[in-house]
């Protein structure tokens, strides 16, 4: 079985900022680009795309876990041969999946699956001992599985979730945090402050603040928002930068997490505040995302060839929807709806999964669970009401 920590992570390299140091890496140079993959089936008019039902939303993630999950590991494959576990903070991400398919259907297995991911990532990374510095060894790695601590506490009221979410984050934060300069590093050599620890801290915060109104949370909330505001947005397009080292400009890439993990923090405080210019915050970097990442027709980038980017849009669909809640006359809900039905009238028919990039078959050789979540993840979420 292949361990996570051996497993070669393209996409760790691609989070990586180390341009000026020992830790050199090119956070593009496996992105894909847009117009580089073909297209063999065009994307069809929305008018002659059947909305996919609530059904077809509950018999895809099912197909998902049939051809992913690892009943033994109570964890998920990393591809469709079944021959090794997806990387740790994916698991936080399919994780949320469990969860948001029982808040849509209240099915009971689903809460057991929800208890289950639990026991899996237990027995597998050290029970959540947050002090190991070999199961986790960046930061945003914890950050994810704490966020996701907080949504099971909140769904099972089991204290256990949250006083793991509690003490991960005391540990991230006392690693992470710049008291100097603000901001949050992402890794354990502090080379650099990076969105995926940014925004998802923001996330974790005010999830931990609703939940126990301890002021502390939505003081670093506030805080790590606005250095982050300040340092990794460009406030003239809502595009989010990926990282900034030291005192360099900004390193801008365009990944859906990081759009949306802005959205999720800026979404939290508006809940909280009620201040406007919070979901102005949101709206732009949403905006940003449809009209400039996307393409012509409103699809979402391809995202992974071969590696873990291909599950950065199920993160940016958990917090596309928390925006539609407070703004529900806008019309991304459409829009996400759009890119499920695309994927889902090109999953792989035998199978049931889908692909990353929704415009294309789903290939009917090996795929990873990477790049079969993001659309799942949207169907659980948004659900067309025509």
């Amino acid at each position: 079985m292949e361990n996570h920590n051996t497993t070669t992570r393209s996409f760790l390299v691609n989070k990586s900022i180390l341009a000026l140091s020992l830790f050199l890496l090119v956070i593009g140079s496996c992105s894909k680009k847009k117009g580089t993959e073909s297209s063999p089936n065009p994307i069809p008019p929305v008018t002659t795309i059947k909305n996919y039902t609530s059904a077809d939303a509950t018999t895809a993630y099912n197909s998902f876990n049939t051809t992913y999950y690892s009943p033994a590991d109570k964890l998920y494959y990393s591809t469709t041969e079944k021959k090794g576990i997806a990387a740790i903070w994916t698991q936080a991400i399919y994780w949320d999946m469990a969860m948001n398919a029982y808040e849509r259907t209240k099915d009971a297995g689903y809460l057991k699956l929800i208890n289950d991911i639990y026991e899996g990532g237990f027995k597998r990374y050290d029970g959540y001992n947050w002090d190991n510095t070999t199961e986790w060894f960046i930061y945003d790695d914890m950050m994810w599985w704490i966020i996701s601590l907080t949504k099971a506490y909140e769904i099972t009221g089991n204290t256990v979730y949250l006083d793991k979410a509690k003490s991960g984050f005391t540990r991230v934060w006392n690693g992470a945090y710049d008291p100097v300069k603000g901001g949050m590093f992402w890794d354990f050599q502090h080379s650099g402050k990076n969105a995926c620890i940014n925004y998802p801290t923001v996330i974790a915060a005010m999830k931990l603040y609703k939940i126990t109104n301890d002021e502390a949370y939505f003081t670093k909330a506030k805080s790590i928002y606005a250095w982050s505001r300040d340092n990794l947005l460009d406030i003239s397009k809502g595009r989010v930068a990926d990282h900034k080292v030291g005192n360099n400009n900004p390193g801008f890439e365009d990944y859906t997490y990081n759009q949306g993990t802005f959205i999720g923090a800026a979404v939290l405080l508006y809940k909280q505040t009620n201040t406007q210019s919070y979901l102005d915050d949101a709206k732009l970097v949403a905006n940003y995302t449809k009209a400039t990442m996307s393409d012509a027709n409103g699809i979402l980038p391809a995202e992974g060839d071969w590696n873990e980017q291909g599950v950065l849009k199920s993160i940016f669909a958990q917090y596309l929807a928390e925006l539609v809640k407070v703004a529900p006359t806008t019309d991304y809900a459409k829009w996400a709806i759009f890119n499920a039905n695309t994927a889902w009238n090109n999953r792989d028919q035998t199978r049931g999964i889908m692909h990353r990039n929704y415009k294309i078959a789903c290939p009917s050789g090996v795929v990873q669970s990477y790049e079969s979540s993001s659309a799942v993840a949207l169907m659980q979420l948004f659900i067309s009401t025509n």
